[in-house]
């Protein structure tokens, strides 16, 4: 049996979208929200199955991967986040790079030889590599118009995975995946399935909208903390908010508040675009944070830890 396991944002679909153009196989498919990165705990494999995981840490999966392991599965692991300690076994193949301005769906790319290219430039914008995704599509020698058309393609499916639970998402991140897998050009997808991309294109503009009224809770030239309300549309909007603020303030690193279901926080972090390392210190240093060096989030934050938090956060980025 084939299992493909993947973060539900836009690296993630874009890497599967890549890998089963090029190895089409029928999968069962394990996924959910952006934030719902234990993935293999959920995965019970067999001797002989083979098992492909993208853009979840190995780090926070590490126990579950050596059971699936110990079972006689074989795992093809891809990632971009720090892994920790990678375990040694005969039926483990990874393909891991934690550089800043690498992508889980950019490192794909490479696999295939640019088999897929134009799906990876599109994961890389979703997750605001802006020069990583111009420069990967050089040799497929777009227009800016078509460039700018992907750009908003992977903000959007990215902005689709974010959300408290999949009922706040327009599309649960597996039916979302089979939308875009049929096409081995987003162009295609765009085109053929317009319904689809106008209902995500739609729903982002009309969050961001709203999201882009809302007052730092604190801010100085270094950094800005924004919290958003408790209300759907918020927590769809939190990751790819943070995006379009660095994107603004290239210079300053930004954290964006959103409430849980549990009652407490969860935080986006996007480390300065002018310096982006540190994320993933920061939000590690928290119990349920992690992620990657230039943009981490934690996933339960108490609400009187929020004095902490942005004594921590000012001091990291000084």
């Amino acid at each position: 049996m084939q299992i493909d396991v993947f973060n539900g944002d836009a690296d993630g679909i874009c890497a599967l979208v890549q890998l089963r153009l090029a190895q089409p196989a029928d999968a069962k498919l394990v996924t959910g929200i952006k934030r719902d990165i234990q993935l293999l705990n959920q995965v019970t494999a067999a001797e002989g199955d083979q098992v492909t995981v993208l853009d979840i840490s190995l780090e926070k999966n590490c126990t579950a991967l050596e059971r699936i392991l110990s079972l006689g599965a074989r795992v093809f692991y891809v990632d971009h986040h720090q892994p920790g300690i990678i375990p040694e076994h005969p039926n483990l193949t990874t393909l891991i790079n934690t550089d800043a301005n690498i992508c889980t769906s950019l490192l794909v790319d490479q696999h295939l030889q640019g088999k897929y290219r134009a799906w990876a430039v599109t994961a890389a914008f979703g997750d605001n590599l802006i020069a990583s995704a111009e420069a990967a599509a050089k040799p497929l020698g777009l227009s800016q118009a078509q460039l700018d058309k992907l750009n908003d393609l992977g903000v959007c499916i990215n902005y689709n995975g974010y959300g408290g639970s999949l009922e706040d998402l327009h599309f649960a991140p597996d039916v979302l995946f089979r939308e875009l897998a049929p096409y081995a050009s987003p162009f295609d997808f765009m085109s053929d399935n317009s319904a689809s991309y106008q209902q995500l294109l739609g729903g982002y503009a009309e969050d961001m909208a709203q999201a882009l009224q809302i007052k730092p809770e604190h801010e100085t030239a270094a950094i800005g903390v924004y919290i958003l309300p408790d209300v759907a549309w918020a927590r769809r909007i939190s990751g790819v908010f943070g995006n379009e603020l660095a994107n603004r303030n290239p210079g300053r690193a930004h954290a964006v508040f959103s409430f849980t279901e549990k009652g407490d926080y969860q935080i986006s972090v996007r480390a300065p675009l002018t310096n982006k390392t540190g994320a993933d210190e920061l939000c590690s240093s928290f119990p349920t944070g992690g992620g990657r060096k230039s943009a981490a989030g934690i996933n339960h934050l108490p609400l009187d830890q929020l004095g902490a938090f942005i004594t921590a956060f000012a001091e990291k980025y000084r």
